[in-house]
């Protein structure tokens, strides 16, 4: 691409400098870019036409995604005219975008806000890779996502947008004094007491947050399925629990139960910054986390139309039950820095849905 930053500025590349890797032939794609799949500092991923149900997730390693997919596939269904992809099972779709990276760009995905919120296990894969949502500098090749429905049947089809892909040069990741100097010029969590030393600290609030002491929702078993392109389409009782606050303010986790749950903290992020909500520690508990951990420059911020939002948890525990307790840490937002403030931020008109939210189910649930 042709630089329009120092050697050695580090940093996401943001909305601008996304189209410039496109144009530039870094990032190839089968069809032309929907108008806002580029968001203010990361890049929609849409599916391909054909889905690979195979028997078991894995990683190429050493070889290519699609000679794995030889070896493990169980069928081929066409997303051309739309498919139902079923809970329990593990499909691999080849993705419309692939990448010819410059040396010195790498890329990390995520799922997207409504994906996370379906319960819907969503990673991306690249040829002779050891990780999952990891790109390493200058790769050349396709890309895959790996989806496997956890609660819902979900409906999708070629051009379906599950994931997103942020693009980085170098490391620009906040250490703990830099994080502390941008907590106390911009308060980035609005808390007097908050704790930044490894990222913003993120509790869980089972205080109570809407009518009737509200504290979140746990996802049914046996409902119908969601279209993922439909917004709005379903009433949130066919396919949610709703929970109210108890008078411990503790909520037990049932194993294999699925919860969406909010902060306790309302969270922010500057224009001239990225974050990306990172498990707590895996061993102060027996549950995970929010599987889709991307915010864009200007979530929450008061100049983009927040005045600090909520961070929405999806919370799934593992093999036992588990209490957690209000205020109880679950997540740390860690930011970095952009290499430019993007032309557009989150939630200035570019389709936001999650700005200044607070306990919020994803966009296809009738509010």
């Amino acid at each position: 691409m042709k630089r329009s930053f120092a050697i050695d500025d580090k940093g996401i590349l943001p909305d601008r400098m996304i189209a410039a890797l496109a144009a530039d032939g870094a990032i190839l794609t089968e069809s032309q870019f929907a108008a806002d799949q580029i968001q203010p500092a990361s890049l929609d991923l849409r599916l391909g036409e054909i889905a690979y149900r195979v028997r078991a997730s894995f990683l190429p390693g050493r070889t290519t995604v699609g000679e794995r997919i030889d070896e493990l596939k169980l069928h081929e269904i066409s997303l051309t005219d739309g498919a139902v992809l079923e809970t329990g099972c593990v499909y691999i779709v080849p993705l419309l975008e692939s990448l010819a990276l410059p040396d010195e760009i790498s890329a990390a995905a995520n799922p997207k806000s409504s994906t996370g919120r379906l319960d819907v296990f969503t990673r991306v894969i690249a040829d002779e890779t050891r990780g999952f949502d990891r790109i390493e500098a200058g790769y050349h090749g396709p890309l895959y996502a790996e989806i496997s429905p956890r609660t819902f049947p979900v409906l999708v089809r070629e051009g379906s947008r599950l994931s997103q892909i942020r693009f980085r040069h170098g490391q620009a990741l906040l250490d703990a004094g830099s994080l502390r100097e941008l907590h106390a010029r911009e308060r980035l969590v609005d808390t007097d007491d908050a704790d930044v030393s490894e990222g913003v600290a993120v509790g869980v609030d089972l205080s109570g947050l809407g009518p009737g002491g509200l504290v979140g929702y746990r996802a049914k078993r046996h409902t119908g399925l969601i279209d993922v392109e439909r917004r709005a389409g379903y009433a949130v009782l066919d396919f949610w629990e709703p929970m109210q606050a108890r008078p411990d303010r503790s909520l037990i986790l049932d194993p294999n139960e699925f919860y969406i749950l909010a902060s306790k903290e309302a969270v922010q992020v500057p224009p001239d910054y990225a974050a990306e909500m990172v498990p707590f520690d895996p061993l102060v508990g027996e549950f995970r986390v929010h599987y889709a951990g991307f915010f864009d420059p200007g979530f929450g911020y008061a100049g983009a139309g927040g005045k600090g939002a909520r961070a929405v948890l999806e919370v799934r525990s593992r093999e036992v039950p588990f209490i957690l307790e209000h205020g109880q840490i679950v997540g740390r937002l860690v930011y970095e820095k952009m290499l430019a403030r993007p032309e557009k931020l989150y939630g200035q008109g570019i389709g936001s849905n999650y700005q200044a939210q607070s306990l919020k189910l994803s966009k296809h649930f009738k509010t």
